[in-house]
């Protein structure tokens, strides 16, 4: 567990989830908890996605993947651990926030880790494989594997920090934004970038023959759809005072411009 949850990384998720709390004024201490929680859920996702019944990759964060150090059976382990720890700690280790607000924070949580989550999405993933899929399966794919539990750490930074229901969900509207860019330029990233830029291996889609956008759009079309869904994002935080939607714009710009 700890080998890949301290393996370093961007920690996006963590960061989105203060930055929201944040916004909406409330206390970053409260939403420590929550902001790991991300954190351990997303490792649970790459330790298993990396799994050779999965993506069946060999590096992860620049590193062995977890089942290439540990076999396959502590990976798989690790992860579940890791996503029931998650919850665990949220509800044991959050203080000061309403009972009311930790459930709805564990409802957004789990419901983006699972089957209406990252899992269906890996569901779709895995069945398109090999086969030659639209741009709304594709779109469909990143919504739930990727852009759901980034929108979960927005979306619970927020609730934590005290947000009323049209807030959340107009910082919703920003997450998934950012989480369909987020994806977007992985895909652009994959064909573009070095394995050690990227830290895990490049060209993994191509040789999975997985359909992204650069294969649908090409390179520039899907660089343009990114731009505009960063764009989108950050229009949503419009109305807020600057200073404090300063981090979450700045993140939304990190995840349209990144190189790894």
């Amino acid at each position: 567990m700890r080998y890949s949850l301290l393996a370093g990384g961007k920690r996006v998720r963590p960061a989105l989830c203060l930055a929201a709390c944040q916004l909406v004024g409330g206390n970053l201490d409260q939403a420590m908890p929550t902001a790991c929680a991300m954190e351990m859920i997303h490792t649970m996702s790459l330790i298993h996605d990396d799994l050779p019944a999965m993506d069946n990759d060999d590096f992860r964060r620049g590193r062995p993947t977890n089942h290439k150090v540990y076999g396959e059976n502590m990976a798989i382990l690790s992860g579940d651990a890791l996503l029931t720890y998650a919850f665990e700690h949220i509800c044991r280790d959050t203080k000061g926030v309403a009972a009311d607000r930790l459930v709805r924070v564990v409802i957004e949580l789990a419901r983006a880790s699972g089957a209406d989550g990252l899992v269906g999405g890996q569901v779709v993933d895995i069945q398109s494989e090999d086969k030659e899929v639209g741009l709304d399966v594709l779109k469909y794919i990143h919504e739930h594997k990727t852009a759901a539990l980034l929108e979960a750490a927005v979306v619970c930074g927020a609730i934590v920090g005290g947000a009323d229901e049209a807030t959340v969900e107009k910082l919703r509207r920003y997450a998934l934004n950012i989480g369909l860019a987020f994806q977007v330029i992985d895909d652009i990233l994959d064909i573009t970038q070095s394995t050690e830029v990227l830290g895990k291996t490049a060209a993994k889609d191509l040789t999975s023959n997985k359909t992204t956008y650069p294969k649908l759009l090409g390179i520039e079309k899907s660089k343009q759809v990114a731009e505009e869904l960063i764009a989108e994002a950050i229009a949503q935080l419009d109305g807020f005072e600057p200073s404090r939607a300063a981090p979450l714009v700045a993140l939304a710009k990190y995840i349209g411009y990144r190189q790894n």
